[in-house]
């Protein structure tokens, strides 16, 4: 499903923020990314999106080789992913309901799907009933659980979350991962960055760690053992 081949990210000054990765994900993976900061974590995410172009190597997501990929392609490639942010990302001025259905609405879904698929999405996230809220009016748990309906509500073949508790407390955080689990389990391959070492640790899953932009380890049911 993901293939990075010798992969390399450089700007204009300093190291490379990706130097010569190599990493290979299945369809229905749960993986961590995890290092400290400037390790190189969230370039790799900005290739996987195609915000940046690698310098050299090769990238191949669900068949799409991104080296390749026109601009006017890099849209429709993106229905495929979804993607949950640490500072949530929601659109103040609409409630639950119109921030999940917004991402229907960018890709032309007809209304009758809409209202069909939206309530399905709050109701996995445990939002049923806040439909109406909008977000100043929700907890940061709450927050962090309409932008994970909004990155689900098109069915993504993949989800990518940089950082999706770094602004929660132990409990919140706690239910996004079991929500993310869940969401694995169902199908979706999940990727998540995180500096969150409790939750990796308890969580068991595949664990990828960068140092200085390169992979130093890849551990199936693996640890978060580095220090920052």
């Amino acid at each position: 499903m993901i293939d990075l081949v010798d992969v390399s990210k450089s700007y204009a000054k300093g190291m490379p923020a990706v130097d010569h990765v190599n990493l290979h994900i299945n369809q229905g993976e749960f993986v961590f990314i995890v290092g400290s900061s400037g390790s190189g974590k969230s370039t790799l995410i900005k290739l996987l999106l195609k915000e940046l172009d690698a310098t050299s190597g090769e990238i191949e997501v669900l068949g799409n080789d991104l080296s390749m990929m026109r601009q006017r392609q890099v849209a429709k490639y993106r229905r495929k992913l979804g993607v949950v942010f640490q500072d949530f990302r929601l659109l103040q001025d609409r409630n639950v309901y119109e921030n999940v259905a917004f991402a229907q609405r960018v890709i032309g879904r007809p209304t009758r799907v809409i209202r069909k698929r939206v309530p399905e999405v709050l109701t996995l996230v445990g939002l049923a009933d806040k439909y109406k809220s909008r977000p100043r009016e929700l907890s940061g748990g709450e927050q962090q659980r309409v932008a994970l309906a909004r990155a689900l509500v098109n069915r993504p073949d993949i989800l990518l979350a940089d950082e999706p508790t770094g602004n929660l407390d132990p409990q919140n955080a706690s239910e996004i991962m079991k929500l993310l689990e869940e969401i694995n389990d169902r199908g979706t391959t999940v990727i998540v960055v995180t500096h969150n070492k409790e939750i990796v640790n308890a969580m068991r899953k595949r664990v990828v760690t960068m140092r200085k932009g390169v992979i130093i380890s890849d551990e199936e049911e693996g640890e978060y053992r580095y220090e920052d």
